[in-house]
């Protein structure tokens, strides 16, 4: 099934892509820089026994950005499209981003969320040293456009050393604009390590031994911080890891899946 568009919360346009069944529920949500097309993998893998529905989020794919945001808006967009889809509850796979949404959807409405796969993110806020850079890796964006240096750096950073050719073209096609408004809201968000008790539905938590933007730390202490966590490190496993290592991380989405 193709992308379709609707409107939710309060009149933001939402691309997203329902590739229908009646199995059950799986909502995927992308890393930062990326779309739908990331879970091309998982699509492949779940997809006759899921009803998976991938959604690009503000600022990305085809879901326009056209004011500041924060995850907690993105959070309601998706929840707005369970009510337009009319689906109760839906377990949220997450990468990077994706997880910083999914972790904020459950709290909230956590009736809504029944589990969460969070590949390669975190709870806490950005380090405020790496925020310093990601700042002035978007003033460069915004200057001089998607210069082959930053959308290398992009990519050393969030896919390692995954063949991101067909990425990169993507992202060029990125203005300055999007690309500040996006990064303002991965670089500024709020932690939610304090409320991590509230997340009651079980939480599976992945990540890469080789993650360039987040240490496994983070990740330790996202799984250990819910009631119902558990942490696995994928081996050499990348930030964007879903698609990156998605060999690696399909067993352990499958058991989550089928628990």
């Amino acid at each position: 099934m193709g992308s379709a568009m609707t409107t939710v919360n309060g009149g933001q346009q939402l691309s997203y892509t329902d590739h229908g069944g009646d199995g059950p529920v799986v909502v995927l949500l992308h890393s930062f820089l990326m779309d739908v097309e990331m879970f091309a993998p998982q699509v492949a893998a779940f997809g006759a026994d899921h009803r998976l529905i991938a959604v690009d989020e503000r600022g990305h794919g085809g879901t326009p950005a056209t004011a500041p945001f924060d995850y907690w808006d993105v959070a309601r967009d998706v929840l707005g499209l369970l009510d337009h889809l009319r689906i109760d509850r839906a377990t949220v796979i997450g990468t990077s981003q994706g997880g910083f949404v999914a972790l904020r959807m459950a709290l909230t409405d956590p009736d809504r969320v029944t589990g969460i796969v969070a590949l390669g993110t975190s709870a806490a806020a950005e380090d405020p040293q790496v925020a310093a850079a990601y700042r002035q890796l978007a003033e460069a964006w915004v200057a001089n456009g998607p210069a082959d240096q930053l959308v290398d750096t992009v990519a050393a950073i969030c896919l390692g050393d995954y063949d991101a050719t067909d990425w990169k073209a993507k992202w060029r096609t990125v203005d300055g604009d999007r690309f500040d408004r996006t990064l303002t809201a991965l670089v500024e968000r709020d932690s939610v390590l304090e409320r991590l008790g509230e997340v009651t539905c079980p939480v599976l938590v992945l990540h890469g031994t080789a993650d360039a933007a987040y240490p496994v730390e983070r990740g330790q202490e996202l799984a250990a911080g819910v009631p119902k966590g558990q942490y696995v490190a994928i081996d050499g496993g990348a930030h964007f890891l879903s698609l990156t290592h998605a060999d690696a991380v399909q067993p352990h989405l499958a058991a989550f899946l089928r628990g």
